[in-house]
């Protein structure tokens, strides 16, 4: 288990403000070559993951103006960056060596392989892994210093 950045315990749900006056960011930074349906596959991935990393994220769910349930999303929002593959990886390494940040990832060999326990053994051999995406999670200015020059994914 990774050990989570001290902000996080502190993390108010801000759920009242806009996400842009928050004073955290939720990136996740895909490669902008991939075809749309890895790219959707890595960003539901990644969500999943920083969603049970960071539950404080979400928010409480609704219903309705017809009484149907809607469960929460998250409050913080998650912007979609694109970057060729060189700069996902040198994003995923910079981030990875702050404290401050929450880092996810999807290595490429996570969408080859169909049994979860063969990626975490194809995961333990890999030396030089490309990404397809990183989610990068923390103080806003950080966060925007790594990847504040990317265009939005279109």
């Amino acid at each position: 288990m990774a050990v989570l950045a001290g902000w996080i315990d502190s993390l108010d749900n801000r759920s009242d403000l806009p996400t842009r006056d928050l004073p955290v960011k939720w990136v996740i930074v895909m490669d902008r070559d991939l075809p749309r349906g890895l790219q959707a596959n890595a960003a539901a991935c990644l969500a999943a993951s920083v969603g049970r990393t960071v539950p404080a994220i979400l928010g409480d769910g609704g219903a309705d103006a017809e009484g149907n349930p809607h469960h929460g999303l998250p409050w913080i929002g998650c912007t979609i960056l694109a970057a060729p593959s060189a700069i996902v990886r040198r994003v995923r390494q910079d981030a990875a060596a702050d404290p401050d940040l929450v880092v996810t990832d999807m290595a490429a060999i996570a969408q080859r392989i169909n049994v979860y326990d063969d990626y975490l053994t194809e995961l333990a051999r890999a030396e030089d892994l490309s990404y397809y995406a990183v989610s990068l999670l923390g103080p806003r200015g950080t966060v925007e210093s790594l990847t504040g020059r990317l265009p939005l994914l279109r």
